[in-house]
């Protein structure tokens, strides 16, 4: 049977991981059959059965069904493990392997695209998802100095600092408890804040002359983070677009054996989103 891939989530029409995927194949010359399949948390499994049964090889999973691909799989890398997300899921035999590749992709971008590296910064991570939790084991792998996690549930902030283990470094706290110290040197806003109505209510003082503020989301819902950042003083601002291509690349590698250059790749989207971001 023909090898399928495809991408779950609930909106989903807006993906461009179909596009992306598509041009690592013609780049690796590998025909690749990768689609977009809309699914509710409810029909997750069902779909997700449906699609292995005709051929499907390789999901990622974006929201709201990050939980339940973890749930979905009969075994998972050691990244996924240690921060309990998934959001790249591999055929092995009849069941999902699931593996983590936000982390790393986020890790490339700052670096090929932005000359940041975590070792002994200080970063807030604004949120507690599926991605959130890739990201904060990400960081406090690469040596972060200061870790700080917030969200609007301390609870879930809580538990993902608790999962890393490091007092010392990694700290939680609700989002209405931000207090500015100090400025940060990076953050993230990993929350959903950009996708509906709500908005984040932060002190500008967290924001300095040399802060990168970073949206994990791309395109029309990470405006309004971006704006706030250049409202509070931040001249180096990002959406994700960047991470979503790398983490792409991952992906890619995990089901074909290959690592595509997302050079040009990276550059036809930023072109396409140049004035909206």
């Amino acid at each position: 049977m023909h090898p399928r891939y495809a991408v779950f989530g609930q909106p989903i029409a807006h993906s461009l991981s179909p596009r992306i995927h598509a041009a690592f194949g013609e780049q690796s010359g590998i025909a690749v059959d990768y689609r977009a399949i809309e699914s509710s948390r409810e029909e997750f499994a069902l779909a997700l059965d449906a699609f292995a049964r005709d051929g499907g090889r390789g999901a990622n999973v974006t929201l709201p069904l990050k939980e339940d691909a973890l749930a979905a799989c009969g075994s998972l890398s050691e990244r996924a493990r240690r921060c309990g997300s998934v959001n790249t899921l591999i055929r092995e035999g009849a069941a999902w392997r699931g593996d983590s590749t936000d982390g790393v992709g986020l890790l490339r971008d700052l670096s090929l695209r932005h000359a940041f590296y975590p070792r002994g910064k200080r970063i807030l991570l604004l949120g507690a998802g599926g991605a959130a939790r890739a990201t904060a084991f990400a960081f406090a792998d690469s040596g972060a100095g200061e870790l700080v996690i917030a969200n609007r549930t301390r609870a879930r902030a809580r538990g993902i600092a608790d999962a890393i283990g490091n007092a010392a470094r990694v700290h939680s706290c609700d989002l209405s408890d931000l207090e500015a110290t100090a400025a940060f040197d990076l953050i993230i806003n990993a929350t959903a804040a950009g996708h509906g109505e709500s908005t984040l209510d932060l002190p500008h003082a967290m924001v300095g002359s040399e802060t990168l503020c970073y949206d994990l989301s791309y395109a029309k819902a990470a405006r309004m983070f971006l704006d706030w950042s250049r409202i509070a003083g931040a001249t180096r601002v990002s959406d994700g677009l960047g991470m979503l291509v790398e983490q792409a690349a991952e992906s890619f590698a995990c089901w074909h054996g290959v690592r595509p250059d997302t050079t040009p790749v990276y550059a036809e989207l930023r072109a396409h989103f140049a004035a909206l971001l």
